[in-house]
């Protein structure tokens, strides 16, 4: 049983209209890059995005709306997830890094903060942090 099936559609589509979201953020250049790819391709599985629906969503992700998270603890809950997911296989790309940096001022922190806030979200999954140390960690820097 895979984890959408303890939830309602409605989870299944926040998690397709949270990954169409990304997917603009990749796409915002025009192209999606090898790197961008194989970490859309990452997300997708860990968010339960069926091929097809993948497929859907690469080729009309404008047609799914932006809802960006409204509280800072929820953006901060969905940059850690981000980040860990770039850290997953113990490695990350340049590309990896760009895309987390985009994905940052799609969450809503400010484009002149981004790089600094993806370096600290990264360091801190390298370090393993849980969620509520990451938290307090990145509300610290931004104070």
């Amino acid at each position: 049983m895979s984890i959408s099936d303890l939830f309602d559609s409605g989870f299944r589509k926040r998690n397709e209209d949270h990954f169409a979201a990304i997917v603009r953020v990749a796409m915002s250049d025009g192209i999606i890059t090898d790197g961008e790819r194989a970490f859309l391709d990452r997300l997708a599985r860990n968010l339960d995005i069926s091929d097809s629906d993948y497929k859907q969503i690469l080729k009309d992700y404008k047609t799914h709306p932006i809802n960006p998270p409204t509280s800072y603890d929820r953006r901060l809950e969905r940059l850690y997830d981000l980040a860990r997911m770039v850290w997953v296989d113990h490695m990350e790309t340049e590309d990896q890094v760009i895309m987390l940096e985009k994905l940052c001022v799609g969450l809503g922190f400010r484009a002149d903060n981004a790089k600094y806030v993806t370096d600290k979200a990264l360091s801190l999954v390298h370090e393993g942090v849980d969620i509520d140390t990451f938290m307090d960690e990145i509300k610290t820097m931004n104070r």
